[in-house]
């Protein structure tokens, strides 16, 4: 995880910094939410866009429901795009979110194989998308940087869902490099 270097427009920074200093946010009911990542994880087991669109949407419309936002559209979409130089993959796109739309797509399958990719990285891809719907819909912040304080409400969710015992999490730890931070496990 590397974070966005904080803009240079006195708003867009004021935004940055908010977003930055956001590290904590209410969660819905733990219960609610690892039954439908278990649903999600079940239906990738199959190799069909279908199911999963369908799992997804559900934890989609639960956190929509929780955050008094709109629920966000969602494409489930096959192998991601990628670029390859020199044989090695250097770019993969996991999901995106169009702010104009608010609409997420997510690719289930990987750059290189075509296989379908872990539930746990497509759970947080999909987190990830919907915490920029969550920045520009309930918290009016249009520009939805990657901030030490958006990763980390990400990971609130992730845990959450998988029900990671606390004790068994670990813990973001930041490392300035220049202008921006880089995230690492601990």
């Amino acid at each position: 995880m590397i974070t966005d270097r904080p803009p240079r427009g006195a708003t867009a920074r004021r935004e940055y910094d908010k977003s930055d200093g956001l590290v904590t946010m209410p969660l819905p009911p733990p219960e609610r939410m690892q039954e439908l990542t278990r649903a999600l994880v079940e239906a990738m087991q199959g190799e069909d866009t279908a199911p999963v669109r369908h799992a997804a949407s559900e934890v989609l419309g639960a956190l929509a429901a929780f955050y008094g936002v709109p629920v966000p559209s969602l494409r489930i979409l096959g192998v991601r795009p990628h670029k390859v130089t020199s044989g090695v993959c250097t770019y993969q796109l996991f999901g995106d979110y169009t702010p104009s739309t608010q609409r997420i797509r997510v690719w289930m399958r990987t750059a290189i194989r075509e296989q379908v990719s872990s539930p746990k990285a497509l759970l947080n891809t999909l987190l990830h998308e919907f915490c920029h719907h969550l920045d520009c819909t309930r918290l009016r912040w249009p520009g939805s940087y990657h901030t030490r304080g958006f990763y980390t409400r990400i990971d609130h969710l992730y845990h959450l869902a998988l029900d990671t015992p606390l004790a068994a999490r670990r813990p973001l730890r930041w490392i300035k490099r220049g202008e921006v931070w880089a995230g690492a496990r601990s």
